[in-house]
């Protein structure tokens, strides 16, 4: 055998994919696992993926990103009120590419990184990739949210980075304006940089987000993606943007780790910018209040989802395992939902309403039979 990196030891696989591969060997399973839109890319998007195509836009493009992408990424967020230039932006494969860059080309050996729990589990497996300590702030007690206090207790001078995902993946939360005061009091004056995942705040107009601080603008790391509001996961296109000059640095870790994403998929996330995925946050809106009400029919509490696509009931009452409760759900009831284990968040599951209303509908009731069963 191949000897592997020490490094190696700590990566696990996906829990959110091993529940998904489980629930396609039950015949018929709802699968409420994944955070996939179950809309296509819509059409404009994939007839400037095909034109360039045909043009020829089939060669390298700059490690950095086509230079019209770059600036239609700047003028996009510099126009939601994140100003920023094209020398500031990273295109990158997808949001975890953009993550991944950001934690490796920041963190080190003896260097801590914040990660308020729940969270989305690639956050650690990065901080390990990346030599660092992970130190996991967990929020249930806060309504999870942040208060000063706990940040300022869970702060240390070896902290060199805090996570913020929000909409948050699982719990669907949104961070409100005194967390993100609290945070900018924590960080301000400090070498601590913001790593901002925010995939899914352009389907949640309005949300509270430190990336629009000008006084925070050289401790910020935004990582976006086109997947969650275009309906693009399959095409792994997302962003980073940070300080130009942490940018030019960080551009040579992208390159080292995949040289540039494809050049006719750049093209088409040119288009997709144009459009709006007003009709998508509206229609995952309504599915929210629906999954809530139900969840609240069958005596589910859960934290209240502002956004995203994803809610987190409680289950603890059950006295089993998340990671039980959602073996037994598969076998016995033909629905899979996630582990809340799998976030950080033991004693609740992971529910995701991204697929259409019909199986959205015949997973709850399964569902409420099982929970029946009990």
């Amino acid at each position: 055998m191949i000897p592997q990196s020490p490094r190696m030891a700590r990566l696990v696989p996906s829990g959110i994919r091993a529940f998904t591969a489980l629930a396609k060997t039950v015949p018929g399973c709802v699968e409420l696992t994944l955070g996939e839109p179950e809309f296509d890319t819509p059409q404009p998007i994939k007839d400037a993926a095909w034109a360039a195509l045909q043009a020829g836009q089939t060669h390298y493009a700059p490690n950095q990103g086509l230079p019209a992408l770059r600036a239609a990424v700047a003028a996009f967020e510099t126009d939601r009120g994140f100003d920023c230039t094209e020398k500031q932006v990273l295109i990158t494969a997808g949001a975890t590419e953009a993550l991944f860059t950001a934690f490796l080309g920041t963190l080190g050996p003896g260097d801590e990184v914040l990660i308020p729990t729940p969270a989305f589990s690639l956050y650690e497996t990065l901080a390990h990739l990346a030599q660092a300590t992970p130190v996991f702030l967990p929020t249930e007690k806060w309504d999870y949210q942040l208060p000063a206090e706990a940040l300022e207790q869970a702060v240390t001078p070896r902290t060199r980075a805090i996570v913020l995902n929000s909409p948050n993946n699982p719990t669907g939360v949104v961070y409100t304006q005194e967390t993100l005061a609290a945070v900018k009091k924590a960080v301000t004056g400090k070498p601590i940089t913001l790593i901002c995942d925010n995939v899914y705040a352009p389907l949640t107009p309005g949300t509270p987000d430190l990336t629009l601080d000008p006084e925070l603008a050289g401790q910020v790391l935004l990582c976006q993606s086109f997947s969650k509001p275009y309906a693009m996961t399959g095409w792994r296109v997302g962003y980073l943007i940070g300080p130009e000059e942490t940018i030019a640095r960080l551009v040579l870790l992208g390159a080292a780790a995949v040289a540039s994403v494809p050049t006719f998929l750049q093209t088409a996330c040119v288009t997709a910018l144009t459009l709006s995925p007003a009709h998508m946050a509206a229609e995952y809106a309504r599915r929210r209040e629906y999954v809530c009400r139900r969840l609240r029919e069958m005596g589910l509490s859960f934290p209240e989802p502002k956004g995203g696509f994803y809610v987190f009931p409680d289950i603890a009452r059950f006295g089993l395992s998340s990671d039980e409760f959602c073996r037994r759900m598969i076998r016995e009831a033909a629905v899979a939902a996630v582990p809340g284990s799998c976030f950080g968040g033991e004693g609740h599951i992971r529910i995701s309403y991204c697929c259409g209303d019909s199986q959205l509908a015949l997973g709850l009731d399964r569902l409420e039979t099982f929970l029946k069963t009990l």
